[in-house]
């Protein structure tokens, strides 16, 4: 099933493409997240290499089993054809009350219907205080209005 916008991309569509994953990404739910992704897609999140839907939803949940309360924002960093670099941040706590805020890249390959098929993410995490969290829209998509990581100067 096609996944609109399809490449290749222009400035808008690879807008809306990334605004569409961030928001998915932001429902925290696994298997929605999934359906964005090639039946075969391989993704590097970190140091861990995973292959196929069925690996990602299992690493999403331990992700956000561990990463709590989440909220993330991404921004179109480049785009060519069927291909998109993100820059991302998200904030999230750990079970001790710990918050965080992870600082990564992305390199995005789409196929011909436009789901992803390649995903190579590098990320940071930075401790922070309660007090200096910028992610604070109710937990579900960030709200349109909100502003992204270049309005909060990110």
């Amino acid at each position: 099933m096609a996944r609109p916008p399809l490449p290749p991309f222009t400035a808008e569509t690879a807008r809306q493409k990334v605004r569409m994953a961030e928001d998915a990404w932001n429902t925290r739910e696994p298997e929605r997240v999934a359906l964005g992704y090639t039946e075969d897609s391989r993704w590097r999140n970190r140091a861990e290499f995973l292959s196929g839907r069925a690996a990602i939803i299992a690493f999403l949940q331990r992700k956000w089993a561990r990463e709590l309360d989440y909220r993330l924002i991404k921004e179109v960093w480049a785009f060519t054809d069927n291909r998109i670099a993100v820059r991302f941040q998200y904030e999230w706590h750990d079970d001790s009350g710990n918050w965080f805020r992870s600082h990564g890249n992305e390199q995005w390959e789409f196929d011909g219907e436009g789901l992803m098929r390649r995903r190579e993410a590098s990320i940071n995490d930075v401790a922070i205080g309660e007090a200096d969290r910028l992610f604070r829209w109710p937990l579900g998509p960030r709200p349109q209005d909100h502003p992204g990581l270049g309005e909060l100067g990110l």
